[in-house]
């Protein structure tokens, strides 16, 4: 069966994406993995969390210590370029499950135990990630919706299976949304930030607010799966 690619016409996107956040129950712990998974620098902050950035402001990485612990397996997934598990595992990383894809992927958890999908390459790219992959009841929905947020294109693989591409901004190239039986029961210890001129329109787009701004500069919202992200309105969107 072939993948039909649509791009969804959306003249105005409803948002754009700003960056990734990542709980942590120990961010430095964390900074130094990931940093070097990813090949970002990596600064520690006053307050105790920490911070990974590259090339653009799209590559920062937030890591926000939380105080519940990791109790379920993540929701939300990073996929990252490799070249070789050996190299992961001496960063600190453990492997869950080698024969994945038919061995095109292995499924690996950080020093935390959130689960990440390694890819090995002989030669890697510039990027080192690959892909974020959100766990959905309903992946072609889920899909369809957040490139209506963002203006990007669709892939529609199967109804099992859906991928986000071309987000503007994001240096992350596919947004996959897969299907999986369970559903969603904590707080995503993984999720992105986006700005909007209108945190309004995404509301009445589906959106949930969770948390409006307040004291604080961001609106905490859910999509329609209840995935929680942030929202910063700006001038322009």
């Amino acid at each position: 069966m072939g993948v039909a690619r649509t791009v969804v016409p959306v003249p105005v996107p409803l948002a754009a994406f700003k960056d990734l956040c990542l709980d942590a129950d120990d961010p430095a712990r964390l900074a130094v993995f990931w940093s070097a998974v990813l090949d970002r620098s990596h600064e520690l902050l006053d307050d105790g969390d920490a911070v990974l950035e590259g090339a653009t402001p799209g590559h920062t990485v937030w890591l926000n210590r939380v105080p519940e612990p990791r109790t379920v397996k993540g929701r939300v997934h990073l996929d990252i370029y490799c070249r070789s598990l050996d190299d992961l595992s001496a960063l600190g990383a453990a492997v869950v499950d080698r024969d994945c894809g038919q061995g095109r992927w292995t499924v690996m958890a950080d020093p935390e135990g959130n689960e990440f999908c390694a890819f090995v390459r002989a030669e890697l790219a510039a990027e080192r990630l690959h892909g974020l992959v959100v766990d959905s009841a309903d992946p072609v929905t889920q899909a369809a919706w957040w490139a209506q947020v963002y203006g990007a294109e669709i892939e529609h693989h199967s109804d099992q299976w859906a991928t986000v591409r071309r987000v503007p901004g994001m240096p992350v190239e596919t947004m996959d949304f897969v299907a999986v039986p369970e559903p969603k029961t904590v707080k995503n210890r993984v999720h992105w930030d986006v700005t909007t001129s209108d945190v309004d329109h995404l509301v009445a787009s589906g959106a949930t607010m969770l948390a409006p701004a307040g004291e604080l500069r961001w609106n905490v919202l859910a999509d329609r799966e209840g995935n929680e992200f942030c929202a910063f309105v700006v001038s322009g969107g």
